[in-house]
């Protein structure tokens, strides 16, 4: 399959994001293989992108789809503090859910990404009442919608042993099965729920199933989580995790709200990757993550979403908004907050993946995306990330297309998808699940 993208303007993305105009782009089958001011011979599709920017296709370091069917649940109680959002809402949540709300869940959430650009995301699954399979069905939803995912199942003490085990072994099928597919469109970690909620037991055990594998867990989300780990380990999170061996440039640390410098120092020293999630952070009034000084430390930064939202540039408004807040400076953060998306997503996907993925460049991944916009100021290497954060980022996506496949132009999906139809049997599967909620 070869698709020429012509007359658009180009956003490279990457370590220097450089705006390329005049040159068109050339996709074979799921890789970007040429960018030339002509490009001749034979190709299967042609798209039109005068008037338009041609970027590559978001990427969200830390999502969760099972939460999908949540949406307009009110039969939560109020919850004070983040421990209460937890029992309340999600825990109860997550335990009722059935292998078909997992899938579900999933598909209609791939639709939205599809339509906000974003072609690369890193899940955070739950499902302690339906643990078994549970990354399999996932994987076949993100196979159908075209899209790629890292998946991963969370591992907690909390639902009791028989679920622990379960969750050791979904973990270790799913990171086999990859390693045996090595499927483009999919990659697999380790799921770790919290440092809270895990047992150095269950640390020790995760560690060894993991045989090498990155972890994906959350850090120090809520200050609960750093007084319970003090009170009964006497190490924060983040010292726990890298006591156990579970820190490293292959692990996820999500939030990283509450940390402190030496925390920072570790997670530098560790060359662990913080994803970063303000809107949820602020959602459960947890805090806002001192992005600023984490980057200053040598930490890697990216931008997940927490399943708040799969819109990249909305929630890379946001975070720039609050670190602005968290500084008590408008001037601060505007270079972190774009760099984790521009630089450091791309740089975690090219590494769970490993070949490019994120950038605009000859032999990178067929991840594209077409944005209608017209820039009222120049739009130059110096001005691009203004852009944007102020323009770009309430522009309209066009295309859709991820390992070199059409997912949606001029706004449409693909023929073969049926919106509809999914979301008619998630508000069927919703209504059984909030039944039991």
């Amino acid at each position: 399959m070869r698709i020429l993208i012509k007359n658009g303007t180009i956003l490279t993305f990457g370590k220097t994001c450089r705006v390329v105009e005049g040159q068109q782009l050339l996709i074979e089958n799921d890789r970007i293989a040429r960018i030339a001011t002509a490009i001749e011979g034979p190709v299967d599709r042609v798209i039109d992108a005068a008037g338009k920017i041609v970027m590559p296709g978001l990427i969200n370091a830390h999502m969760h789809f099972y939460s999908t069917l949540v949406r307009g649940l009110g039969k939560a109680a109020p919850s004070a503090n983040f421990q209460e959002v937890l029992h309340n809402l999600w825990w109860r949540l997550d335990r009722q859910l059935s292998l078909d709300d997992v899938e579900v869940s999933a598909e209609v959430i791939l639709f939205d990404a599809i339509r906000k650009g974003t072609t690369t995301l890193v899940d955070h699954h739950a499902s302690p009442g339906a643990v078994t399979g549970s990354l399999d069905r996932i994987a076949g939803a993100v196979k159908r919608m075209g899209l790629r995912a890292c998946l991963c199942y969370e591992l907690s003490d909390r639902d009791g042993e028989a679920v622990l085990d379960a969750g050791l072994a979904e973990n270790a099928a799913f990171l086999e099965r990859c390693a045996r597919e090595q499927d483009p469109q999919l990659r697999a970690l380790f799921g770790l729920h919290a440092a809270f909620t895990l047992s150095d037991k269950s640390l020790d055990r995760a560690r060894k199933m993991a045989q090498g594998a990155g972890f994906h867990v959350h850090v120090a989300e809520a200050s609960a989580d750093v007084a319970f780990n003090v009170d009964r380990f006497g190490r924060t999170p983040v010292a726990r995790l890298g006591e156990h061996g579970l820190l490293g440039p292959s692990t996820i640390a999500a939030h990283a709200v509450h940390v402190s410098e030496q925390d920072m120092d570790t997670l530098a020293e560790t060359d662990t990757f913080v994803a970063h999630n303000p809107q949820s952070n602020l959602n459960n009034a947890v805090g806002i993550a001192n992005v600023v000084s984490l980057v200053q430390r040598g930490v890697r930064v990216g931008l997940g979403t927490d399943a708040m939202t799969v819109a990249m540039l909305e929630e890379l408004r946001v975070g720039l908004w609050a670190q602005h807040l968290r500084q008590d400076n408008p001037s601060c953060g505007f270079l972190e907050l774009t760099d984790a998306l521009v630089v450091r997503n791309p740089e975690l996907a090219t590494g769970l993946w490993g070949f490019p993925i994120g950038v605009i460049q000859e032999g990178a991944a067929a991840d594209v995306i077409v944005v209608d916009y017209h820039p009222p100021t120049p739009l130059r290497d110096d001005t691009v990330l203004g852009h944007l954060v102020f323009g770009l980022a309430q522009a309209t996506v066009d295309t859709t297309i991820a390992g070199g496949r059409v997912l949606m132009e001029g706004r449409c999906l693909a023929p073969e998808f049926d919106e509809a139809a999914v979301a008619a049997r998630s508000r069927s599967l919703a209504e059984r699940l909030w039944a039991r909620f």
